[in-house]
């Protein structure tokens, strides 16, 4: 393949002098850079290289003028506005900038078509006149205010003009603007060595610059396919059609380099995959299949930027040589969130920084690494004391002297000014740099180096404008001077393949193009209305709108395949996708015009989705197993663990054998556990002391009133020392005081009814040995028991429930149920282990009861364990435990525990049932 650039200079060395004399402008720095390379290789002997720049370079060397950015436009109008706007009708700068942004573009495209302002604008100020709401003769000061901006544009667009050429500088309309009315002058001086290449969509200062030149003797080449120029409805030669039709040049002048290549032999593929990842991986299976040979004019073009990080991570092995033309964004760097979150930080006006907030930003790799893992101690402080909202003072606290310039850095106590802000994030950068190895770190120093200009940036910005006070305005332009930073890639920009993005695509060629996702809405981009100016209005002074932008992506689109020969185009099938999944009018198009020699297949992938089945897990008990259940067995088996067996042998495994514990968390609102163990802890410190003695209602009323100190201290004692003050937690405080005030009440309520109870254990530690013959190791269970009292001389083991429990959950029928069937039996199984643990070894002469009293369900007092007997027709219930209950209980539970300790027995998962379906 012969590229348009090669082509040029071929016919230029055969015909010119001397080469090194011409002064080459192109569309992009890019395209120069492929000239020279293409040049060098033309060449046998040297030669000095010609001049090569872009058009935008030739318009400030024309106009005298310094390209400024959007950022600092935004300042210089706003500087303007506050010149010409009464202070009284005056919008502070954040509220200015909201739709100023748009009247900037709005300038800039009217300078770049050489439209009247003035005449433009009193069209733009007659059609609101007309449009405003106000039908009355007399004006509402809202209407006026309104009409007043629109009539003041001419004003803002003069007196910015002003200030800006008196200091030299311009946005780039304005640039054109003025090398447009310089450039007569110019082009008769200099326009002979001029050679302009690879243009396509002109506006009208840039055409009227080119005609100037070429008047004058400078020369250019288009880039055009017969194909395309000799079909009018074609939007690939839109513009190219309308110079040769409209420019006076070509009256008497004939049009420089039209190619028939587009009619050759070309393969072209359409895939359709679904999801971005779908074509990344795509992409990488195919270039893997790629020689070297081929690789070196392969060009893979992202028509969303945004697929750069996923296929840098997917490039296969066999490339190894890759050129990158597009940087690597600033805001997918480490520093990106950090930054962010102290943006957040610091508009804070209460002291009270958020726990999420602060691990945010003590979690980054680098403050880690800055305070010596220190960060990483203080977030499992935060999250083991529960603190969720603390005060500069305190995180400050958790670090030594060394730390404490990063950490005050990082946090504040009050609402801070931008320059504050910015000073902070000198501090952070140094203190970073200073702690960074060029060699190890040298990826991160780049990206701390362009944070640090923009930080330098916006410092100047501030100084130079002090209207700049908002720190959401700050956040606003940090962010837009980032998106402008990128890192470049170090490659040998003309070796291997080569990924970039649509644009950089301009006067270049490939034998292999792949192009990735080709739909609507990305290519071309769709509609967007960034303007003041009504479409109606843009039609009237031939300003661009959609039609023109599409005609672009559709000359951008065919020159990619204008002279490749395999050509690889992938769109999204994924309807779900942001932007619909709608394959892009331009491979409709494809089939529609389909050339002879052109081979179009068109196909769809699927990525195969295995079935997943969902088998439950085994796990064989290994001689290490076998060993950790017999040190369970010796230390004692507890209820719960007992009973999680019995619910899934699997979490057993996980939660007692392997020791697996859950992560542990910040709790923001107190979980339910949380809730129990208050309640627990609130009963156990008000009967405990009087263990042993008779319940009086004095101790009962004494308990009452000092219910809601106490259960204050047990919430901080075990869930957070912050305030209970707001909030779900308050609500859940509530229910803790409810739950103690209401269960004193019904104790005050049995002893007024005659009931004698003498409080014989709270919180008791108990443990007893099993024997069990088949084992040949001790086996012992333990656990806590809530209470155990003797009412009317019936000893009562009592386990307390915050949840709802019912009597008919306490209630078996079926012994050989109880140690199989958790949802129904789980809670009798608790209270007999309990009884087991209490009796076995006592002299116990007394009636024994054991149950529950659910805080859910107090009306019903005491919920008593009752075996179920059917004596004829009829059922009996008989609550009191017997030494045969004992008996027929520890049996079931012998057979338990061997099941665990049986090494034929693996740890089988269950399915297990929810109110939300089985799992």
């Amino acid at each position: 393949m012969t590229s348009f650039i090669s082509q040029i200079l071929k016919q230029l060395l055969t015909h010119e002098k001397d080469i090194s004399e011409l002064i080459f402008v192109l569309p992009s720095k890019r395209a120069g850079a492929y000239l020279r390379k293409e040049l060098g290789s033309l060449v046998n002997q040297p030669i000095f290289s010609p001049d090569v720049i872009s058009i935008e370079e030739f318009s400030e060397k024309v106009s005298g003028l310094k390209t400024i950015d959007s950022v600092n436009t935004l300042f210089e109008l706003y500087a303007v506005y506050k010149e010409i706007t009464p202070k009284d009708q005056l919008e502070d700068f954040e509220s200015f900038s909201n739709w100023a942004q748009t009247l900037i573009h709005d300038f800039n495209e009217i300078d770049r078509y050489l439209i009247d302002p003035n005449k433009i604008f009193n069209y733009l100020f007659e059609i609101q006149d007309k449009n405003h709401w106000s039908l009355g003769e007399d004006q509402t000061e809202i209407v006026k205010n309104y009409l007043v901006f629109w009539k003041k544009l001419p004003e803002y667009y003069n007196l910015l003009r002003e200030n800006l050429l008196n200091k030299s500088e311009g946005y780039q309309g304005l640039i054109y603007r003025l090398a447009s009315e310089k450039i007569d002058d110019f082009a008769k001086l200099n326009a002979d060595n001029y050679i302009f290449l690879g243009f396509n969509a002109l506006n009208n200062a840039e055409q009227h610059i080119i005609q100037s030149m070429l008047e004058n003797k400078a020369r250019i080449f288009w880039d055009i396919d017969e194909v395309f120029l000799k079909d009018p409805n074609h939007d690939a030669s839109l513009f190219i059609l309308q110079y040769l039709e409209n420019w006076p040049y070509y009256k008497t002048n004939k049009f420089e380099t039209v190619s028939n290549i587009y009619n050759t032999y070309k393969e072209i593929e359409i895939i359709g995959v679904p999801k971005n990842i779908g074509q990344v991986k795509f992409v990488a299976e195919t270039l893997s299949e790629l020689s070297k040979e081929e690789l070196n004019s392969t060009a893979l073009v992202l028509g969303d930027e945004s697929l750069l990080l996923p296929m840098l991570n997917s490039i296969p092995p066999n490339i190894e040589e890759l050129n990158i033309t597009m940087g690597y964004p600033l805001k997918y760097s480490v520093f990106a969130s950090l930054f962010e979150k102290l943006f957040e930080i610091y508009q804070i006006e209460n002291n009270q920084i958020y726990y999420k907030d602060i691990i945010a930003v003590l979690s980054s790799p680098f403050i880690i690494k800055a305070t010596n893992q220190r960060s990483e101690e203080v977030i499992n402080k935060i999250k083991t004391e529960n603190l969720l909202y603390l005060s500069k003072h305190q995180i400050e606290s958790f670090f030594s002297e060394e730390h404490q310039e990063l950490i005050s850095s990082c946090f504040t106590d009050n609402k801070l000014n931008p320059k504050q802000v910015l000073n902070r994030f000198t501090v952070i950068i140094k203190v970073f740099k200073d702690l960074l190895d060029k060699d190890e770190d040298g990826l991160a120093l780049e990206f701390l180096y362009h944070y640090h200009q923009v930080v330098q940036r916006l410092n100047e910005l501030i100084t130079d404008f002090p209207h700049f006070t908002s720190l959401v305005s700050l956040l606003q332009y940090f962010r837009e001077l980032s998106s402008q930073q990128s890192l470049d890639f170090q490659g040998k920009p003309f070796q291997g393949l080569q990924l970039m993005g649509m644009l950089e695509t301009r006067g270049l060629d490939f034998d292999t193009v792949i192009l990735t996702s080709v739909n609507e809405g990305i290519l071309p981009a769709g509609k967007s209305n960034n303007s003041f100016i009504p479409y109606e209005l843009k039609k009237t002074f031939n300003l661009p709108t959609y039609k023109e932008k599409d005609a672009i992506y559709t000359y951008h689109f065919y020159h990619l395949l204008h002279r490749a020969k395999k050509i690889y185009l992938l769109h999204d099938t994924d309807t779900e996708s942001q932007m619909g999944s709608e394959k892009s009018r331009f491979l409709l198009q494809l089939f529609h015009e389909q050339q002879p020699k052109h081979k179009i297949t068109n196909s769809v992938i699927s990525p195969e989705v295995p079935v997943v089945v969902n088998k439950l897990q085994t796990v064989s008990k290994t001689p290490e197993i076998l060993e950790k259940i017999k040190k369970l067995a010796n230390s004692g088996f507890s209820p719960s663990a007992l009973t999680t067996y019995i619910r899934n042998p699997l979490d057993f495994y996980k939660n007692y054998i392997l020791n697996i514990k859950d992560i542990e968390e910040v709790e923001e609102t107190v979980a339910y556990n949380t809730l129990g163990t208050v309640v627990h802890d609130t009963l156990e410190t008000f009967y405990l002391p009087i263990v042993g003695q008779f319940l009086t209602i004095e101790n009962l009323t004494d308990f009452k009133k000092r219910t809601a100190q106490e259960v204050k201290a047990q919430f901080e004692k075990t869930y957070s020392k912050a305030p209970l003050n707001k909030g779900k937690n308050l609500l859940i405080f509530e229910v803790a005081k409810r739950y103690v005030t209401n269960f004193l009440n019904m104790e005050i309520e049995q002893l007024k009814k005659g009931v004698s109870i003498a409080i014989k254990e709270v919180e008791s530690n108990l443990k007893t040995l099993l024997l069990i013959p088949q084992l040949d190791f001790q086996v012992n269970i333990k656990g806590k028991v809530d209470r155990v009292d003797l009412a009317n001389n019936v000893l009562r083991i009592i386990d307390y429930k915050t949840g709802k429990v019912l009597q008919n959950q306490l209630e078996i029928s079926d012994w050989d149920l109880i140690a199989s069937d958790y949802d129904k039996y789980s809670k009798p199984f608790q209270v007999l282990t309990y009884a087991v643990m209490l009796l076995q070894d006592s002299n116990n002469s007394l009636e024994v009861e054991a149950g529950v009293i659910s805080f859910k369900n107090l009306k019903e007092g005491f919920l008593k364990f009752s075996l179920k007997e059917k004596q004829g027709a009829k059922t009996l219930k008989n609550s009191l435990i017997s030494k045969e209950i004992l008996n027929d209980f520890q049996e079931q539970l012998n057979l338990l525990i061997l099941e665990i300790c049986n090494p034929e027995i693996p740890f089988i998962e269950k399915e297990i049932k929810s109110a939300y379906g089985t799992y």
